[in-house]
């Protein structure tokens, strides 16, 4: 049976604690981004928005999911392990030397190396799209129905190479393809605005034929009514603006870019982990 919007939120509560708790014991992380797509992942794999199946990640009718921004980690592993991916115990090694669990993510070859559910390598930022563009051709090309999700950052739209992947998708008219911007308006030296502001984005994906929805990246009702519109067969490839809160959930962190890649001290943690915990208690089981 599909979970409820109230199943789901309180898992998605428990999984930011996870987040925190990765990165503070690490030491490093970076939790804005992380805690701030948490609706979506926790919608996509415990809501089953994605097609997939834990006991076989390489199942060959799976939905795929490549993830651009992998700096945002913490928030793919904490989900993966809620899923049923692999123990949750295995998360206290993120970061670790040797540990599979790095601070971006990365496929290998082999199987007992890789971190079942991550589809892509990941680090520099801009290049995820074209990995999505690429698979979703091949699948085409394949004569499989598979979907391929990309999840990007706002931050990354100011590069070229993002860009070079919108008019190939638009041009080979790749709608197995989903795009999906974490629109937080932050990234690490300050926000997208003051950065390198993106001005009209939506108009400028629409201008290369692509279709743009937006949605409430909190709000269960909004993430599923989106993906659902998503997934509807269409002539254009299709862009989400996933309009998020960076820092979600703990107050001090909200919207505020210096929790783009900072480490909480110990009373930060506290009190963060304190906040969440408080959330999670409102959903009672």
């Amino acid at each position: 049976m599909p979970a409820t919007y109230h199943q789901l939120s309180k898992a998605a509560w428990q999984i930011r604690q996870d987040i925190l708790t990765m990165i503070y014991r690490a030491g490093s992380g970076h939790p804005g981004g992380s805690l701030g797509m948490t609706d979506v992942f926790t919608a996509l794999y415990l809501g089953k928005i994605l097609r997939h199946d834990p006991k076989r990640p390489e199942w060959d009718k799976r939905d795929y999911l490549l993830v651009s921004n992998g700096h945002i980690s913490p928030v793919i592993y904490a989900t993966l392990a809620k899923a049923g991916y692999f123990d949750r115990s295995e998360l206290s090694t993120f970061r670790q030397v040797s540990s599979r669990f790095q601070g971006h993510p990365h496929y290998v070859p082999q199987l007992s190396e890789r971190v079942p559910g991550v589809e892509n390598t990941s680090g520099p930022l801009g290049q995820g799209l074209s990995q999505a563009a690429g698979l979703a051709l091949a699948l085409r090309l394949d004569g499989k129905k598979n979907l391929v999700y990309c999840l990007m950052s706002d931050g990354e739209q100011q590069e070229g190479q993002i860009w070079e992947a919108y008019q190939f998708i638009a041009h080979h008219r790749l709608n197995q393809l989903i795009g999906v911007i974490d629109y937080n308006h932050i990234q690490i030296s300050g926000t997208t605005k003051d950065v390198l502001d993106l001005g009209q984005l939506k108009a400028k994906l629409m201008s290369f034929g692509l279709r743009v929805l937006e949605m409430n990246a909190h709000d269960f009702a909004s993430i599923f009514e989106t993906f659902e519109k998503a997934k509807q067969p269409n002539q254009n490839p299709t862009i989400i603006l996933a309009k998020s809160i960076p820092g979600k959930g703990v107050s001090f962190m909200e919207g505020d870019y210096r929790w783009h890649g900072k480490v909480p001290s110990n009373s930060e943690y506290n009190q963060a982990l304190k906040e969440l915990q408080i959330k999670e208690k409102t959903f009672v089981d």
